[in-house]
C-alpha cells in the first residue's frame, strides 16, 4: 500500500479524505466510501495503488471519445473500487465486488504502453480512475515524458484541488455527466451533480473533453432535462461532443433497454445546442460526423474510422473551425 495525498489527520487516529467531495471521515481500520484507501493506525493509505485488474487495447472510439485522434488504439487499464454508487453500474465486477489484480508499477506500464505497436498512449478507464490518483499521477507524468497520450475515463466526482494538479498530464477526458438533477445523482448514483459540472468546466478549459450520458428508461430520460443539460454544456462550449448511451439493466437495476426513439429524441433536442451529439451502445445508428455550418460528411464512423473532409482542423468544404483533433 501507498500513503495517499489529499487527507488529513485527526484525533484518535481518525482521518479526513479530501480527494473527492464525499470528504470521508474514517477511522483506523476502515475505508472510506470508494473502498480502496484504508486509514491504518492514523495514516492513509492506498489499497489499489499499484494494482490492476483490467487491461486491453481498445478503438479509442469505445472510450468514447470521437473527436481525439480518431481511428487510433490505446492501451486501456484499470483498477479496483469507486467512489460513486450507481444502481446500473456496467463494471460492477472490479467496481464493487472486486475482483483479482495484478501488480504493476508506472515505469512497467509505460513502458508496456510504449512497446504497442501505433498505441496513442494510455486510457485511465473501466472502474473510476479518480480513486486511482497516486497511481495515475505517477504513471501520467511519466508516459507524458515518453510522448503518450494520457486520457481519463472518469465519473469527474474528484475535489477541486487534485483534478487541477492532475490535468497538466492530461490530454483527453471522457467525463459521465450521469443525470441533470441531484435528486437522480443522489439516489441512483450515490453522488451529486454540482462537482460533475464543475469538473467539466475546469477541464474543457485545459484538455479535450467529451460528455457520455447514459439514458436509464424511466430515469433521467426526460426531454426537458435533456434540453437543460445540452444548453449547460453549450454555455462551456457548444462543440463539446455530447454522447447519449444506450442502457441495459445490469448489477441492482433492471429495467427495459432504453427505446431507440428516447435516444433519437435526446439526440434531436440537444443538436438544438450542441453541434456534436453521438447515440451509444446501439447498432445501425448514423455515428458520422458532420460539419456543423455546411452540413458535409467529415468524419465517417463504419468498420474503420475514416476523416473524408477535415483539413488542418477545418471543414475543406467550408472553412468551418472543427473541433477534431487529428495525427
Amino acid at each position: 500500500m501507498k500513503e495517499t495525498m489529499y487527507y488529513k489527520k485527526l484525533e484518535d487516529k481518525k482521518v479526513k479524505c479530501y480527494l473527492c467531495p464525499h470528504n470521508c471521515t474514517i477511522a483506523d481500520g476502515k475505508t472510506g466510501i470508494c473502498g480502496v484507501r484504508k486509514n491504518v493506525d492514523g495514516i492513509l493509505y492506498s489499497q489499489n495503488y499499484n494494482k490492476i485488474s483490467s487491461i486491453a487495447m481498445d478503438p479509442i472510439e469505445k472510450k468514447p471519445l470521437y473527436h481525439f485522434f480518431p481511428g487510433n488504439i490505446v492501451l486501456s487499464v484499470g483498477t479496483i473500487g469507486c467512489n460513486l454508487n450507481c444502481s446500473f453500474c456496467q463494471n460492477y465486477s472490479i467496481s464493487k465486488e472486486y475482483g483479482e489484480a495484478e501488480e504493476i508499477t508506472s515505469k512497467g506500464l509505460v513502458s508496456m504502453a510504449s512497446s504497442q505497436h501505433d498505441n496513442l498512449g494510455i486510457a485511465y478507464t473501466y472502474n473510476e480512475p479518480s480513486i486511482w490518483y497516486e497511481f495515475v499521477y505517477e504513471t501520467a507524468k511519466e508516459a507524458k515524458c515518453n510522448g503518450l497520450k494520457n486520457i481519463l475515463v472518469t465519473n469527474g466526482f474528484i475535489s477541486q484541488e487534485p483534478l487541477e494538479a492532475l490535468l497538466p498530464y492530461i490530454d483527453a477526458m471522457n467525463i459521465d455527466l450521469k443525470g441533470y438533477s441531484n435528486k437522480y445523482y443522489r439516489e441512483i448514483c450515490g453522488g451529486e451533480v454540482e462537482p460533475v459540472k464543475r469538473t467539466i468546466e475546469i477541464a474543457s478549459r485545459m484538455c479535450h473533453v467529451e460528455i457520455t450520458t447514459l439514458l436509464v428508461t424511466g430515469l433521467n430520460d426526460n426531454i426537458n432535462d435533456i434540453g437543460e443539460m445540452a444548453k449547460w454544456i453549450s454555455s462551456i462550449d457548444k462543440d463539446i461532443p455530447l454522447h447519449f448511451s444506450r442502457y441495459f439493466g445490469s448489477y441492482k437495476l433492471y429495467r427495459d433497454p432504453t427505446p431507440i426513439d428516447t435516444l433519437y429524441a435526446a439526440r434531436d433536442e440537444a443538436k438544438k445546442y450542441l453541434n456534436y451529439v453521438y447515440i451509444g451502445n446501439a447498432y445501425g445508428i448514423d455515428n458520422n460526423t458532420y460539419c456543423p455550418n455546411c452540413k458535409r460528411l467529415l468524419a465517417k464512423r463504419e468498420n474503420e474510422v475514416s476523416l473524408e473532409g477535415i483539413n488542418n482542423g477545418k471543414c475543406m468544404y467550408c472553412g468551418q473551425d472543427i473541433n477534431i483533433i487529428c495525427d
